[in-house]
């Protein structure tokens, strides 16, 4: 059997004792500076003594309407997971509206989508990422719905045809998972 998660979170702690904390719910946290991000988040991958080898989710938390004032409007949270102690390791950083994120797709793969849809709800911009496209609204949605500033209640139509939809129901196809009825 590997290593215990209180061991990788032990190493964690020494090597981040500047941002290492412990969350109200006793959950394992760094709070890294973002310049040091994608460094922390590939060391916490590729060091075997920690291994953080699944990325489980990453978000974006708007804090324009807190009601403690911050600096930086929104955080970048990675949840990080470590197979083989069973880990659990929350990663923040903070990011002013205007800075871009390092993409991690090259780290985790499950990174991709989850960028793509940070970027789309968002507005936050993950440099490297080589396919940030829309996922969720169509091609002629203006703003970014998640944001806080957003307007609960607007409402933007489809005006045009929007090809995500042909796109795909041509990969199912593709994959053999639609066929494709032949009048005739």
């Amino acid at each position: 059997m590997g290593v215990s998660a209180n061991a990788v979170l032990a190493n964690v702690q020494r090597l981040y004792p500047n941002f290492f904390t412990l969350s109200p719910t006793q959950e394992a946290v760094l709070v890294v500076p973002l310049a040091n991000l994608l460094e922390t988040l590939t060391k916490l991958r590729q060091d075997p003594d920690l291994n953080f080898n699944f990325l489980m989710d990453l978000t974006i938390i708007d804090y324009l309407t807190h009601p403690v004032p911050r600096k930086t409007r929104f955080e970048v949270v990675y949840q990080l997971f470590a197979l083989e102690s069973a880990a659990r390791l929350r990663v923040k950083a903070a990011v002013q509206q205007a800075e871009s994120i390092q993409s991690v797709t090259g780290l985790w793969a499950a990174a991709d989508w989850a960028e793509r849809e940070a970027w789309e709800m968002y507005g936050l911009k993950f440099d490297g990422h080589t396919n940030l496209r829309r996922l969720l609204t169509h091609k002629d949605f203006v703003g970014y719905p998640l944001r806080k500033d957003y307007p609960a209640k607007k409402r933007q139509p489809l005006n045009d045809s929007d090809t995500l939809l042909e796109e795909m129901e041509q990969r199912l196809v593709f994959k053999g998972l639609k066929t494709v009825e032949v009048e005739g």
